[in-house]
């Protein structure tokens, strides 16, 4: 089963320095048949104006997972961690039994990234940040592991959930595959680019929610980038 998830049918939000596509269910959007997939809560496509952004909030029990697509965004929390995160990179923050952070675009021009939420196997704990590069050098590389609480993911943003954050770059007519679990849940979002997606094709933006299929098979029909969440 796939369910394309158009960009221009997406929540929307925005106002003087956010624009803002919700995937699921966030803020003042409602829609009950988008209230998650699997343990994935959040997916926010975000642009941001430059010297603005997210001042001081806080978080507990959940996993938030951003990756930039352009620009840059500043991070600042209660435990003293300061990082700034640019395009091609990814952060992960978890909350744990609680944290006030800020996530702010310094630069002089827009910052877009998607901001992913993720429910933990369990709660509570010490809260935690770290940031690591997406795999962009080498775009026949395939599905790569950004952040993942599965084992044998070494190397991985470790978040505190059975599940996988993985990206991948692809050039006109490359194809990557990732093999789906039974009772596992995918939802993957093209950052740039036109491709297929077990047949269907999604364009810039888009996303697709899967389940009940054995493989991924994603097809690229311009040069691709593309981020995936695997959870139970």
């Amino acid at each position: 089963m796939i369910e394309h998830r158009p960009s221009d049918r997406l929540g929307r939000f925005q106002n003087g320095w956010l624009n803002a596509r919700y995937h699921f269910s966030f803020a003042d959007w409602r829609d009950p048949a988008r209230m998650g997939w699997g343990a994935l809560r959040v997916w926010n496509d975000d642009e941001i104006a430059p010297k603005s952004g997210f001042g001081p909030h806080p978080h507990a029990d959940m996993e938030i997972i951003t990756y930039v697509r352009q620009g840059a965004i500043s991070h600042q929390d209660s435990l003293g961690h300061r990082g700034r995160t640019a395009a091609g990179d990814v952060q992960v923050m978890s909350a744990g039994a609680g944290i006030t952070h800020a996530e702010v675009n310094v630069e002089d021009e827009t910052t877009t990234l998607f901001q992913i939420w993720i429910e933990p196997d369990r709660r509570g704990g010490p809260p935690a940040w770290g940031a690591r590069q997406f795999p962009k050098a080498d775009p026949g590389q395939g599905f790569q592991v950004l952040a993942s609480g599965r084992p044998g993911d070494e190397g991985a943003l470790p978040i505190r959930a059975d599940a996988r954050v993985l990206g991948a770059t692809l050039e006109p007519g490359a194809a990557a595959t990732y093999p789906l679990g039974p009772g596992r849940h995918a939802y993957l979002v093209l950052a740039r680019g036109e491709a297929e997606v077990n047949g269907l094709k999604l364009g810039p933006r888009d996303g697709a929610a899967v389940r009940d299929e054995a493989e991924i098979r994603l097809s690229a029909l311009t040069e691709t980038e593309v981020v995936l969440v695997d959870s139970r």
